[in-house]
This record gives structure tokens, sequence and C-alpha cells, in this order.
């Protein structure tokens, strides 16, 4: 009796270890299906100006700190990319998001030129409250003018020879990553990758149709 009580006990067992393991295939799943659908979180480009793939509008400009000339549109440092990021001194993202920025470039081996508007009183407060570590800071209206920046922090990759290579709005550290990170992937946008997934979800359906 005892030993027929442990053969169904077993079986039992084995029963139940088989149904967990197909929910738990099943989970897997679902998981991989929600993660192919989901979008990154990459910087939306919101502007008009200049295009990816095309050379910067080259900007001869002073720096405010110590109005050191400056050609903003062409590498800082000969072979480096270049991270223009569209600030504002009153901007409470802008502050938040400096030293995230700063961490990123670094990583990247990016240099970074802050480019913002406003009094000159309102950039040494925002300075003072905030001290560079080795970017420049430009006090140009004109740039942001050109490049059509409508909302700030905006940022704009160039690469060593000033070509556009990622722009996008950039609130959170995932935002100023992508700006590199979809370069890399061979995307120049958000919008451009979900685009190119959404042509590749087509195709792969229509072929399952065919």
């Amino acid at each position: 009796m005892s030993f027929d009580i442990l053969i169904a006990s077993n079986v039992l067992l084995w029963a139940a270890f088989l149904a967990l393991a197909a929910l738990m295939v099943g989970v897997i799943r679902q998981i991989g299906l929600l993660h192919e659908r989901s979008a990154p979180l990459g910087a939306m480009m919101v502007d008009h100006g200049p295009d990816i793939g095309d050379k910067s509008p080259v900007f001869n400009v002073k720096t405010f700190t110590d109005e050191k000339d400056v050609l903003v549109g062409r590498a800082i440092t000969p072979g480096r990319p270049s991270l223009l990021m569209f600030t504002g001194p009153s901007c409470p993202v802008c502050a938040k998001l400096l030293p995230i920025i700063r961490d990123v470039a670094a990583s990247e081996g990016a240099d970074v030129i802050l480019i913002s508007d406003g009094t000159a009183a309102e950039h040494r407060e925002f300075l003072s409250n905030h001290p560079l570590k080795g970017e420049l800071y430009i006090n140009s209206p004109e740039i942001g003018m050109r490049y059509q920046i409508s909302k700030v922090p905006y940022g704009v990759l160039l690469d060593a020879d000033g070509v556009i290579k990622g722009k996008g709005l950039c609130n959170t550290r995932e935002h100023v990553e992508s700006l590199f990170e979809t370069v890399r992937l061979g995307h120049a946008s958000l919008q451009s990758y979900l685009k190119d997934s959404s042509t590749a979800k087509e195709v792969k359906v229509g072929e399952q149709l065919h």
C-alpha cells in the first residue's frame, strides 16, 4: 500500500514539474515577444534642421567662460567625435543631465560642447552652480536657430569629420547613450529603428503567408 502511494506521489510530482516547465516556456516566449515589440528608449528627433548624414554647418564663436575661439561643427580634438548639447540656464532637466552627459561622453571618447542662450547673468549663475569639467560652454542663439532646436536638452552627435551621426531630445541617460548606440547598430535615430523594424516584420509576415 505504502509503495503504491509512493509511486503515485512521484507521478504527481513529475506531472506538476512538467506542467510548470511548460508554463515557464510559455512565459519566456511571451517575454521575448514583448521585448521584440517594445521600442528602445532612444532620443526622438523633433527638429527640422540639418539631417543625419549632412555635414554640420560651422560656427566661429567664443566660449562664454574664457572667450576662446572655437569652431563649432568640426572636431574640437582631431580624430574625436563631438557631442553638441543644446541646453538652457533655467532648464532643470539640463542641470540634472549634465553629470550624465559628462559620464557618457567620457566613456565614448567624445568632446562636449554645451550650447545655450540667455543673459550673461543667467549663464554665470548656472555655471556657479554647475561648474564645467572640461566641457566647452557657448552662448549662441544662432546655432540653435540654424539647427532649428525648439526643445532642450537636445543632443547632436558629430563624427570626427563634422558629419551628423545622430540627434534627438535627451531627457535621460538612455537618450544620451542612444545617440552613440544607434550609430553602432546602424540606425541614426529611434524613428529609423522603428521604421526598419516595422518593414522587416512586414517582410517576414509576407514570406510566411507565401
